[in-house]
């Protein structure tokens, strides 16, 4: 297995559809090079946010594809998660044989496994699959938590690189991160606000729904957080707090569909069942996206005005 710098920022991507709800792959490619150039440590596609569930398997490998064949030098770590382990297996399988650098795994939902069932489900891939491995736990998503002894098990395997944490509960995080040191596994947050406190125990970064808006501040945040500047990774994570609450007013990617579609960056078109961003929000996030946008440009100008 390659090994995987599993630290900094990476962007859960949006997958972008025309009015006929087909992928839109040149949205999706601009959109890859936009954040690579912003400075992203990787990019994820086809999770929760690129709408996996309601793409089919071709299209999964191919917009797995369409973004690895779009940017230069980024680690592009799949997902390819399922409920079904022979399901997840094939896609997987797939995503490797397409060149994707990593794999993200959200944990097996509806049908909530036991513990030994989730430990069963990741060594089954982790052992047919020789890519590095993100464990995903979102509960809230899939009904069932992994604990902490079940993510400290599936660290010992080599292949399993790191656990993608939006349980939002920092102990069991910190939990995780602490019973972890020895190994060689990264603890990421899978929750824009929890970002911050995240890193501060133990994590290494984070897959972020908010960097596809705001990369660069992202990137700042966690940059400094990392290398221990808590008080301008605090200033950051403050300035940022605004559109991590805007971002989850309605059921993820529906509002940050609808602010890349503010920003210019791609169409908030959802494929049925998910909705557009209801009125009564859009007020909102346009005043937080003006609102870091006058921060960006004021302080572009600053720095002109030092030169």
């Amino acid at each position: 297995m390659t090994a995987l710098d599993l630290s900094g920022v990476y962007p859960a991507m949006c997958t972008p559809f025309d009015e006929d709800e087909r992928i839109d792959y040149e949205t999706l490619q601009q959109d890859a090079q936009r954040l690579e150039e912003a400075g992203v440590d990787g990019l994820v596609p086809v999770g929760s946010t690129g709408e996996s569930a309601t793409l089919t398997h071709d299209e999964h490998v191919r917009v797995v594809e369409a973004v690895i064949e779009a940017v230069d030098d980024v680690p592009v770590i799949a997902g390819t998660g399922s409920n079904n382990t022979r399901e997840a297996l094939e896609l997987s399988e797939r995503a490797a044989d397409a060149g994707a650098d990593g794999l993200l795994l959200i944990s097996p939902y509806y049908n909530k496994p036991e513990q030994r069932g989730l430990i069963d489900h990741y060594r089954t891939i982790a052992d047919a699959v020789d890519l590095p491995q993100i464990v995903y736990n979102v509960p809230s998503r899939t009904g069932r938590n992994i604990e902490p002894d079940t993510a400290v098990e599936l660290a010992s395997h080599e292949n399993i690189a790191g656990f993608k944490a939006a349980s939002g509960d920092l102990g069991q995080i910190g939990e995780i991160a602490e019973r972890t040191t020895d190994e060689d596994f990264a603890v990421l947050s899978g929750d824009d606000a929890l970002t911050l406190p995240t890193i501060s125990v133990g994590g290494t970064g984070t897959i972020s729904v908010a960097a596809n808006i705001e990369p660069e501040r992202t990137c700042a945040m966690v940059g400094a957080a990392l290398d221990g500047d808590y008080e301008r990774a605090r200033g950051l994570h403050h300035e940022l707090g605004p559109l991590f609450r805007e971002l989850f007013v309605e059921t993820n990617p529906i509002p940050v569909k609808e602010a890349m579609q503010i920003r210019g960056y791609g169409p908030a078109r959802m494929r049925s069942p998910l909705t557009r961003l209801a009125d009564e929000y859009r007020e909102g996030l346009e005043a937080v996206l003006a609102d870091l946008e006058r921060d960006s440009a004021a302080v572009a100008d600053a720095a002109e005005g030092d030169r």
